[in-house]
């Protein structure tokens, strides 16, 4: 007797889905409020959106018939330019996100290990179960520093094969010090250096140049953050020779739409305008840290991202969550044991950041 459920993988099965942020309309519905009263603080995302040419861009394209270029050979070569290095070392994808899940297919064989520096970015657990590998946690200091010693043991003990480290990480901002990413390079694994958030700690700061150097390391950047593109969809990397070229078999043929390689190209030619809201975001983030700080409930760390995670004292995190969903502000509450005492803020415009203050001090 056919049983549906037995063709499933096991780990599958056990596989505990992704949660993402609902969509503003749904929680609007959800909290009984209109769309534009929300103040969405929950995902990081850059609150003056894409360049206005951007749009223009997108409404004046005449292909959306046509099958997108499937090596992006015009966006890569403005990539080359953008970071310096020859377009042969850069592969796109459907954001980083895409480009994790590629990756770990390629080197993973089942029960294969991948190390986790947790609280981090979920998707490296979520896409390691998914392509059949196990996940082996070395938790982050108390400062959210990485444990590096924990991390060189943990790899020869499990013979891992590939680390993931966002810099600067998420959710707690801080930056990857390159003494620390020289030590894991030293190990025989691939190191994965997700700078999604890159921008905000200063575009001169990323490791993209060491790949030329070091053939263990692949660096992951996007255009959600700094370049207002989250529903775009855009991501990219920076590989070694013989890692791309693995990657470039493997990737779907069309993986980056006519529009999403419309708007990061626009983006990277209206950078300025880009930037100059990058800093705006950066200015808010340094002028928020201090008044998060006057209120007695809440240590918020320093962060070099655009977002700010904050442990709450005396008072439980999810409820003071969901009292500010109750007034339209969404931030992120995070549902495990090493985050439970935290939540974390999304910098804003100013405006956003007055409403969110006058609603923490209506809680004090």
């Amino acid at each position: 007797m056919f049983t549906p459920t037995s063709l499933i993988r096991p780990e599958i099965a056990a596989l505990e889905a992704y949660t993402p942020i609902l969509p503003l309309e749904v929680l609007a519905e959800r909290l009984g409020l209109p769309v534009e009263q929300l103040v969405k603080l929950d995902a990081n995302e850059n609150p003056y959106g894409p360049a206005p040419r951007v749009r223009a861009a997108l409404a004046a394209e005449s292909h959306y018939h046509i099958y997108p270029d499937p090596e992006h050979t015009r966006l890569r070569a403005a990539l080359a330019e953008y970071t310096g290095l020859p377009a042969a070392m850069i592969l796109c994808g459907a954001g980083a996100d895409e480009l994790i899940d590629l990756i770990l297919r390629l080197i993973l064989t089942s029960g294969d290990v991948v190390l986790d520096c947790p609280p981090t970015f979920g998707m490296y657990r979520f896409d390691t179960e998914v392509c059949g590998g196990r996940v082996v946690e070395v938790a982050r200091c108390a400062d959210f520093s990485l444990d590096v010693a924990a991390l060189e043991t943990a790899a020869r003990t499990h013979q891992a094969r590939v680390v993931f480290l966002a810099a600067p990480n998420n959710p707690s901002g801080n930056p990857l010090p390159p003494e620390q990413l020289e030590r894991l390079l030293a190990l025989p694994l691939l190191v994965v250096v997700d700078e999604a958030y890159l921008e905000f700690a200063g575009v001169g700061q990323g490791y993209a140049p060491w790949v030329a150097r070091y053939a263990n390391l692949a660096v992951l950047r996007t255009f959600s953050k700094w370049a207002g593109l989250a529903g775009m969809r855009v991501g990219y990397g920076i590989f070694p020779a013989w890692l791309s070229e693995q990657l470039w078999k493997m990737k779907q043929p069309y993986n980056v739409s006519v529009a999403g390689q419309v708007a990061a190209l626009t983006s990277l030619e209206e950078r300025a305008w880009l930037l100059g809201n990058v800093a705006r975001i950066v200015a808010e983030r340094e002028r928020l840290l201090p008044l998060l700080a006057a209120l007695p409930y809440l240590e918020p760390q320093p962060s070099v991202a655009n977002f700010i995670l904050c442990r709450v004292v005396g008072r439980n995190a999810r409820d003071l969550k969901l009292a500010l969903e109750q007034q339209g502000i969404l931030v992120r509450y995070y549902h495990n044991d090493l985050l439970r005492d935290y939540i974390r803020i999304s910098i804003g415009t100013p405006a956003q950041s007055e409403a969110l203050l006058a609603a923490l001090s209506a809680l004090s």
